[in-house]
């Protein structure tokens, strides 16, 4: 057969006019079973699959879901990722991933292909400093749109972290161990998300008399933490403890405390956030504020298909909580500086 198969072909094949195809692969129409049965071999025979772009074109309706994020290289965003296309491809959608790497011009670009593709529906990540017009832009096109992590409106439904939260929670655990000399290790622009983890670290050193710690950047992966860990120590060796921005940082630091002949959890504890799976079989285990990755993807998919169902119910603001999972790379400190 020369050229790619249609409904004409199939409808050849299977002896049936092309608004019977049309309707057995649609499911439905009064079609007897003979003739439903005859039509689906004869596609599968030649391997036809339909064009859903016609098929939207058609019903309205576009079954692809775009997922612009940042970092797509982050364990912790692939974590997302899978269970954002677990949910929705078990609801017969197709996800296409695109990775700004927070560069607003580049997010614009591939906004705008989104719109002109019409995709049915958005999970995304703003940038750093994306502007209003990018939001009102989607608004105009009526794309249901769920913003994830960096909450900036209050128009369009969102599904983060209570971050500042997290990081007091791991602050006051470390501080319950007897740390007094606690640094914060990670992230190198001020987003939304690190100024909140930030802010709940020192918040609990204020309330306890500790200043307002010593904050450390590094970008957040794990060669990065290595190397800022390093330094940190050299410049600072009396910090017994540290709270980092994310999973990838902190292991990277257990990495640079063992390099230069340290336990990570004995001389000095780590706590991580994320609880992405590296975490649990990193050696040793790490310390970490768990948001389990996988269902915080399931999440954000349920409230996307709960606002293409209902677009105009009430906007949702979805804030999870994270779990102070203890592992191997905290502990009381050896002994409290002179």
């Amino acid at each position: 057969m020369s050229g790619k198969p249609t409904l004409g072909t199939v409808a050849k094949e299977a002896g049936v006019s092309i608004p019977t195809v049309s309707q057995v692969l649609r499911g439905t129409g009064r079609i007897s079973e003979q003739t439903r049965n005859r039509v689906l071999e004869a596609a599968k025979s030649l391997h036809y699959v339909p064009n859903q772009t016609a098929v939207a074109m058609r019903s309205g309706e576009n079954r692809e879901i775009g997922f612009i994020i940042n970092q797509l290289s982050n364990p912790f965003n692939a974590e997302v990722i899978s269970g954002v296309v677990d949910l929705l491809e078990a609801e017969s959608y197709l996800v296409s991933i695109l990775d700004t790497r927070d560069d607003v011009g580049r997010q614009s670009h591939q906004l705008e292909a989104f719109i002109r593709q019409g995709r049915g529906g958005l999970i995304w990540v703003p940038a750093i400093e994306t502007p209003d017009e990018t939001f009102d832009l989607l608004t105009a096109h009526k794309i249901p749109t769920v913003t994830f992590l960096r909450n900036t409106r209050s128009d369009i439904d969102h599904v983060g972290i209570r971050n500042a939260e997290g990081t007091a929670t791991a602050t006051r655990y470390l501080m319950d161990l007897g740390h007094e000399r606690i640094a914060y290790l990670g992230g190198t622009d001020m987003t939304l998300v690190r100024r909140d983890r930030i802010a709940g670290y020192q918040r609990v050193l204020s309330e306890s008399g500790l200043g307002a710690g010593v904050i450390w950047d590094s970008a957040d992966n794990k060669l990065a933490g290595l190397e800022a860990m390093l330094e940190l120590h050299s410049s600072h060796p009396e910090i017994t403890a540290v709270v980092c921005n994310g999973d990838m940082v902190a292991l990277g630091a257990c990495l640079a405390l063992q390099r230069i002949g340290l336990t990570p959890g004995t001389e000095v504890s780590v706590t991580g956030f994320d609880n992405i799976q590296d975490a649990a079989v990193a050696t040793p285990p790490l310390t970490t504020m768990a948001v389990s990755p996988h269902k915080l993807g399931c999440k954000l998919a349920q409230v996307l298909l709960d606002r293409i169902c209902d677009p105009d119910k009430p906007v949702t603001v979805s804030e999870v909580s994270a779990e102070l999972i203890i592992r191997n790379t905290t502990r009381a400190p050896l002994a409290l500086p002179q």
